[in-house]
């Protein structure tokens, strides 16, 4: 019995284990072709378009869910509508496809090719780019007028796009291809463009910013399946996606993109001042009948439009002594000249120059005083025979004395907003404010509605330690653009003083100074200036009906 027993048992262990045989070599050539399939000729599903409903078709269910995606132009009175700019959008897209994939595949090569070697990596390429045929579409647009040299704009974009991009990666022989599919991005960027120059683009720089979290969402088909699908991986995804954007663009982090180059139509900062000694000259060239000159020093720097700084005028002295001081604003001294011109002084006709001579500034060690001893020349041009005859010698001390960094600290504002400084804080903040000497730039930049009782030739005249500079006059104009400045150089903060800015207005022609005409005007206290380093406003004008004028001003520590 037993015996019968154990021998059913083999037959039966038997038969499993040539069950096994034949199933494994049944299984594995059947996984061998389902994996040659499904890894090599798997392909990505064709991307159709979607179906489009008009909203009139909707229940009210389905247009409820839809108040959320309200465009920002009805809810919010200050965006305007850009259906034509949609439309035109909508219009271009298909050549802007064709025009962005290659630089996108150009763009793309490289990085894929740092991964080609690592993790048997073999080949990573593009089999299909397409942006699709749904373009991206404004929500609202605004744009705000601030005082500073910028146009900051605001929108919405939304793309639900159906995008048709399939990656192959091929790795150890084998084609893993990846497809991006449902791509949804909602995000509300900031766009300044600044400084504005008059050099087209009439923008220097793009600086772009996130206003708020964007919206990303897509699926990601490996080998077929959609493997955003599995649970907590598209959350994971969608947050990190998220995060690493925020780190990098939401306000106020920017990204900005370079248009023109920085010196292309920008204004140059002062960037510190040189002091300059104009010493004495020896064995000057003899220009009157007597056998003598009537010397005197004319300097200036290269790339100013500001009138030259004179020294006294030496009677009858071939080797006069000024030991003369002057300061001259520097913008860059890196490129900036120091030009002396030395003049025979005459009652009558012009002055005869009796010699030159040019100092680059690159030369000059910050903070440290350096005399030159210099031989004249005639002018800069080296083949010209005349610069071998001795003019003399200019001896002169210069010293460059950069701002200082600090004394900029309030140049740059967050949005527009001012910090409020109580008037006892002031008070305590006085006895902590640096003194010393430093520069006073005032800029006018143009006045609004201005009008007088019998013409309109608006300039201004600013008003400051007895100084007097006036813009020039813009004829028949009721809101001048100037954008001139004035420099003041002062041994001290002017931490109680007031600046007084007056808009006149005079005929043209000869006889125009008889009939001045006063617009209004305005004093502006300028112990916010030492505070803030630099203010920026507009002030209405005193004894105008509607006039505003536009001024800048900073204060920078030499």
């Amino acid at each position: 019995m037993y015996g019968g027993l154990f021998r059913f048992v083999g037959e039966m262990g038997f038969f499993n284990t040539l069950l096994g045989i034949i199933g494994f070599g049944i299984g594995i050539p059947l996984g061998l072709i389902m994996g040659f399939f499904l890894f090599i000729f798997s392909k990505p599903d064709k991307v159709k378009d979607p179906m489009i409903r008009p909203i009139y078709e909707l229940d009210s269910d389905a247009l409820e869910e839809l108040i959320p995606e309200i465009p920002l132009w009805v809810k919010h009175p200050d965006f305007d509508r850009v259906d034509w700019f949609n439309k035109f959008l909508a219009a271009m897209w298909p050549y802007l496809d064709k025009a962005i994939c290659p630089s996108i595949r150009a763009m793309t090569k490289p990085i894929f090719s740092e991964y080609i070697g690592t993790f048997r990596i073999q080949s990573i390429e593009f089999e299909s780019l397409s942006l699709g045929t749904l373009p991206p579409k404004l929500y609202g647009f605004k744009v705000h007028e601030t005082d500073e040299n910028e146009l900051i704009m605001e929108t919405a974009i939304r793309w639900a796009g159906n995008p048709d991009v399939v990656l192959v990666l091929r790795l150890f022989s084998l084609q893993i291809r990846i497809q991006l599919i449902d791509l949804q991005i909602f995000a509300a960027p900031r766009i300044v463009l600044k400084p504005l120059v008059p050099a087209f683009p009439c923008f220097s720089n793009i600086v772009v910013s996130l206003l708020e979290k964007p919206h990303v969402d897509f699926g990601l088909k490996i080998l077929g399946g959609d493997i955003m699908s599995i649970p907590g991986l598209h959350q994971f995804v969608q947050e990190a996606i998220r995060k690493q954007v925020l780190n990098l663009y939401l306000w106020p982090r920017v990204f900005e993109i370079p248009i023109l180059d920085a010196s292309v139509g920008a204004t140059k900062k002062p960037v510190g001042i040189l002091h300059v000694n104009v010493v004495k000259a020896l064995r000057l060239s003899k220009m009157d009948l007597l056998g003598t000159s009537d010397p005197y020093v004319k300097l200036s720097l290269s790339g100013e439009r500001l009138p030259s700084k004179k020294t006294t005028i030496k009677m009858n002295n071939l080797n006069p002594v000024w030991n003369e001081k002057f300061k001259l604003v520097v913008k860059d001294p890196e490129s900036q000249v120091l030009r002396l011109r030395v003049y025979d002084w005459d009652k009558v006709g012009g002055h005869d120059r009796l010699g030159m001579q040019l100092v680059p500034l690159k030369v000059l060690a910050p903070h440290e005083k350096k005399e030159l001893t210099l031989d004249l020349i005639k002018n800069t041009d080296i083949n010209n025979h005349q610069n071998k005859k001795p003019r003399g010698q200019l001896v002169v001390e210069l010293t460059f004395t950069p701002f200082r960094v600090e004394s900029s600290k309030s140049s740059s504002r967050l949005d527009g907003c001012r910090s409020m400084v109580s008037q006892n804080e002031r008070d305590i903040h006085d006895d902590f404010v640096g003194g010393g000497a430093g520069l006073l730039l005032v800029k006018i930049q143009g006045a609004t509605s201005v009008e007088g009782k019998r013409h309109s030739n608006p300039y201004a005249v600013t008003h400051f330690r007895g100084e007097k500079k006036k813009t020039k006059m813009v004829k028949k104009c009721r809101d001048p653009v100037w954008n001139d400045d004035f420099q003041f150089m002062l041994e001290e903060p002017p931490l109680k003083e007031k600046i007084h800015i007056e808009l006149r207005s005079r005929r043209s022609g000869l006889f125009g100074f008889l009939s001045k005409e006063s617009l209004g005007h305005v004093e502006i206290n300028l112990i916010d200036v030492v505070h803030n380093g630099r203010i920026n406003q507009k002030y209405h004008l005193i004894n105008s009906r509607h006039g505003m004028i536009h001024v800048e001003i900073q204060w920078t520590l030499a």
